[in-house]
């Protein structure tokens, strides 16, 4: 009896062992990016490397649960729909600074938090979108543009608060400062055709039921409309509108983020690291745009067809660390201007 006992303790402790090692050698995820736009790539890295992924979807709370975990977290990965949440991360001291020469080669100094403590996996052009038959594409050429009295009552836009809309304005902060900027959000406001509401591609939608005729969208929406799961429902609202790339002739394009990081108290550094040096290569950023329509951050990676028919566009080179430093500012005359 005594023998058969020290057996199966024996047994036991050969697997829990076992079952240590293999969740040790599986990395944990959270995510605040929708399954459907990141599960292929998780997955073909998993085919390559037979590291085995657990993800968490995590909304808007990732970054509250970090800190409330503190070094208690089991999480070894942050994937982030925004640059908010990382540089809020960085700030909090929960992010492991990456090394790794090939992740840091991949990304421009821009797309990266100040020590390395973040990395950028795309970007997504803030465009504008015209409505086809009324306006002409070339009418509006800037940002400031919008500004322009002529457009009373033509534009549309998601609220000034979300993250897509405050990034903007605090880029604009950046290159013209606060006088400027409350004056632009003030006179963009009383340029709309009704409070701002809805979605990136509710604003599209507006234009198709003739509700306003200018809108600000991300650039990816345009991809999803014309070729997404709902492309039937939408492809009528995308094929009513005109792309525009602002500010090509002088500071270029605002561009969003989404980006990654290592948990400060991982247990799995190595396989951290070899996750993010697949997401930002030229393999893994070429999967980024061919199944989601959002532009590579590595410069050597390839566009997806969709990408490429709608051109070559010149991108605002501001630090994606300088325009979350000005978000708070941003915050405030989005308030005064009552966007």
């Amino acid at each position: 009896m005594k023998k058969n006992l020290l057996i199966l303790l024996s047994v036991l402790v050969i697997f829990s062992t076992i079952f240590s090692k293999a969740h040790a050698e599986t990395l944990q995820i959270y995510s605040q990016r929708q399954s459907v736009l990141i599960d292929p790539i998780l997955k073909k890295f998993t085919q390559k490397t037979n590291i085995d992924i657990e993800i968490v979807d995590i909304g808007k709370a990732l970054a509250q649960r970090l800190i409330a975990e503190g070094h208690h977290t089991p999480v070894d990965v942050i994937l982030s729909n925004g640059s908010k949440v990382l540089y809020n991360l960085s700030r909090q001291d929960l992010l492991k600074t990456i090394t790794d020469e090939d992740i840091i080669n991949n990304i421009p100094k821009q797309f990266r938090g100040m020590k390395n403590e973040w990395v950028a996996l795309t970007q997504r052009a803030r465009i504008i979108v015209v409505k086809k038959e009324l306006i002409d594409a070339h009418e509006i050429a800037d940002y400031e543009d919008l500004a322009n009295q002529k457009w009373m009552g033509k534009i549309c836009t998601r609220k000034g608060s979300h993250s897509y809309n405050r990034a903007l304005l605090s880029s604009i902060i950046t290159h013209h400062g606060n006088d400027f900027a409350l004056d632009w959000a003030k006179k963009l406001v009383s340029n709309m055709a009704r409070r701002p509401q809805g979605n990136d591609r509710a604003q599209a939608k507006a234009i198709y039921e003739g509700e306003c005729e200018i809108a600000l969208m991300n650039s990816y929406y345009f991809g999803l409309m014309l070729h997404g799961n709902k492309k039937d429902e939408q492809q009528a609202w995308a094929n009513k509108v005109n792309m525009v790339f602002p500010n090509q002739k002088n500071r270029g394009t605002h561009v969003n983020i989404t980006g990654a990081a290592i948990s400060k108290y991982t247990n799995n550094y190595d396989n951290a690291v070899k996750l993010l040096q697949f997401l930002t290569s030229e393999e893994g950023q070429a999967l980024y745009s061919a199944l989601n329509y959002e532009y590579p951050v590595n410069p050597k990676a390839s566009l997806s067809p969709v990408t490429r028919s709608w051109g070559k566009f010149v991108a605002d080179k501001l630090p994606i660390e300088t325009i979350e430093a000005n978000s708070g500012f941003a915050q405030m005359i989005i308030n005064e201007a009552d966007w």
